[in-house]
């Protein structure tokens, strides 16, 4: 079996790469080893807790101990199904900051400011504002990936905003607008009631064509001849195969699997393959490392009234809402419940946000369960741009031993610091008055907590990863060691081997990263058909003007 290219992962740019080569006339293979996105627990989006707790969609990923958690060994959740990590997670919609791809640019991954790549957004999005009135000029309206807001019948969705805006911060029509500075409404992938995946907006359409297929399998390694990647041999079963590329092998495994992936290849840091009996193909320090993350807390409140969604937390609510899902598409399991969100700067002299909020009308944990205390509501949020770095290493030189990852979270002092200006900050933003008639008491942190001491004790204990791991196969010129790919996604040292996904990001952006992955797909696709990219855009973001003396 062969094509003129081979995408490994059916995930986020995986699926993104296969619509765009497959659309350009040549042939296309995307092997995946996880199986079927069908079926309701995926795809009604108020179900999201569950898919990313079942060992049928993930791949059972956990960190090492954290020796800044208190040796906690933290879930890393991968979709391991059709869609890869956008059927499993919370589809929240951001693009991040138009500073954060400046930086990116800035590192050495030219080509790859907001200017170049606003364009791969617009491209891919299909945005529907719900009516407010949004500059659409910003937005994209014809690509493949639906974006949309969730109703916000809810009126806690509106305090929260209102809180916001009486703590003297801005409000925001569309954070992945001109200016992401503010609280406002909350994006998501989701259409007509539906997960809007990557595998619904990319895989699917891509598959209608007779040039493009999905093959199942594992994928043990790429298969190199002469410097030359030349297909990828994977097993089916208790048989390998190989399957070959005319042009081009992608690796597209995500920011876990893809680092492992290489150095199984031979590409990687010469001394730890050496460790593990793998001959060096290309000696590439980068490989595994820079590995970044957000941690978040869930800071939660009990609620005077019973207003919030726990009265829907029973067997019999959930079978009526399933039921009336199944049958229209439409109620409370048409949406992820993130409907409104925020973000703001921690202190004067930041250019732009480095604090998100996800607010929900429930106090619930990402595995499912609920605060004790019954009615409560809750902001997801921590910093966005730790300094702390971890590595994916390899465990064993067998392909199917899960890789060593450890994110050595919260291991610079700046992050101790952030972290507690962070809880300070959402303290005040709960304390105003637009949550005077909801706000019946602190659960957690809890009011006691007020030392630093205490809060860092709080953050060591119950800081959770938002699941958003990048940065391990950097992009960079092909002149800096630490960089795995060039800007062009090739994998430096190694012809006719390219790297697509959230592995590439020099630094983590702001907020969730299931954006920022489909459009590297889809600037990668340019790049690998040889195409002149899109025309660069210089559309300015909002930056405070006041954002040199004044924190809000």
């Amino acid at each position: 079996m062969e094509a003129d290219f081979v995408v490994v992962g059916a995930g986020s740019a995986g699926c993104a790469m296969a619509y765009r080569l497959a659309e350009a006339g040549a042939s296309v293979l995307v092997v995946e080893h996880g199986g079927s996105d069908v079926g309701p627990l995926i795809q009604m989006p108020a179900a999201l807790s569950y898919p990313m707790n079942m060992k049928l969609y993930d791949w059972g990923y956990q960190t090492e101990p954290e020796p800044h958690l208190g040796g906690r060994r933290l879930v890393t959740p991968r979709g391991k199904v059709i869609g890869g990590s956008s059927s499993i997670n919370g589809m929240v919609y951001v693009r991040g900051h138009a500073r954060d791809f400046d930086h990116w640019a800035e590192q050495g991954a030219a080509g790859w400011s907001y200017a170049d790549v606003l364009p791969y957004f617009k491209r891919m999005e299909n945005w529907h504002d719900g009516g407010h009135g949004g500059d659409t000029s910003w937005r994209g309206n014809d690509g493949p990936l639906h974006v949309t807001r969730g109703p916000r019948r809810n009126p806690l969705y509106h305090a929260f905003v209102e809180a916001g805006r009486q703590a003297g911060y801005q409000v925001t029509g569309d954070y992945n607008g001109q200016q992401q500075e503010g609280f406002g409404p909350m994006e998501q992938t989701v259409w007509k009631g539906r997960r809007w995946s990557a595998a619904n907006a990319y895989l699917r359409p891509a598959l209608k064509r007779p040039n493009c297929d999905l093959v199942r399998g594992f994928v043990r390694r790429v298969v190199i001849d002469n410097g030359r990647a030349t297909g990828v041999e994977i097993g089916q079963g208790n048989r390998a195969r190989v399957i070959r590329a005319r042009r081009e092998v992608i690796l597209a495994a995500g920011s876990i699997n893809s680092p492992k992936l290489l150095m199984l290849s031979g590409i990687g840091p010469g001394a730890h393959l050496a460790e593990h009996s793998i001959g060096v193909v290309a000696d590439r320090p980068g490989v595994g490392g820079n590995l970044q993350d957000h941690l978040e807390v869930y800071f939660q409140f009990a609620a005077r009234q019973p207003i919030t969604l726990f009265k829907h937390w029973n067997l019999i609510s959930k079978a009526v809402i399933g039921a009336q899902w199944l049958l229209t598409k439409k109620g409370l399991g048409a949406s992820n419940h993130f409907e409104s969100a925020a973000f703001i700067r921690s202190r004067a002299g930041l250019e732009y946000p480095d604090i998100q909020y996800h607010f929900m009308p429930i106090a619930v944990r990402y595995d499912g369960k609920v605060a004790s205390e019954g009615h409560g509501f809750q902001a997801h949020t921590g910093p966005m741009r730790a300094a702390s770095r971890g590595a994916v290493t390899l465990q064993s030189a067998d392909p199917a031993a899960a890789p060593r990852i450890f994110f050595n979270y919260m291991s610079e002092d700046r992050d101790w610091t952030d972290f507690r200006t962070c809880l300070r900050l959402t303290r005040e933003i709960f304390s105003q008055a637009a949550f005077e008639p909801h706000v019946k008491h602190e659960i957690l942190p809890g009011a006691g907590l007020q030392s630093d001491d205490e809060l860092n004790g709080f953050i060591r204990d119950h800081a959770e990863s938002a699941y958003h791991p990048c940065g391990t196969c950097r992009m960079g010129g092909s002149d800096d060691p630490g960089a795995v790919v060039d800007p062009e996604n090739r994998v430096i040292g190694v012809e006719a081997l390219r790297l697509a996904d959230s592995s590439i990001f020099p630094r983590i952006p702001n907020g969730n990263l299931n954006g920022p992955s489909i459009m590297v797909g889809e600037k990668a696709s340019d790049h690998i058909l040889g195409r002149a990219p899109l025309a660069a855009e210089n559309a300015q973001p909002w930056i405070h003007p006041d954002w040199q003396t004044a924190q809000r």
